[in-house]
């Protein structure tokens, strides 16, 4: 079964959609929703790794209904993304 609920443990994941491609990053968890930076750069992503990075105005909520499965590394979204 895929999982598809947002934790604290998925910041810093890649998201990818159904074609493999990266369309962005999760910078940020904030009750159980994904904020995601739609094109991250080096230092976007240490930061998120670190913890440090916030949500802010290039971050975007991830819909829930989006999500198709998570992994250790990347978030999979459906293709109407």
């Amino acid at each position: 079964m895929a999982r598809t609920d947002i934790t604290d443990d998925d910041q810093g994941k890649k998201v990818v959609n159904d074609r493999g491609d990266e369309i962005g990053q999760v910078v940020e968890v904030q009750h159980g929703t994904a904020h995601v930076d739609p094109d991250p750069g080096l230092t976007d992503s240490l930061k998120s790794k670190l913890g440090w990075a916030d949500a802010d105005e290039e971050a975007y909520p991830l819909q829930e209904n989006m999500i198709e499965d998570i992994t250790d590394d990347e978030i999979h979204v459906s293709s109407d993304m």
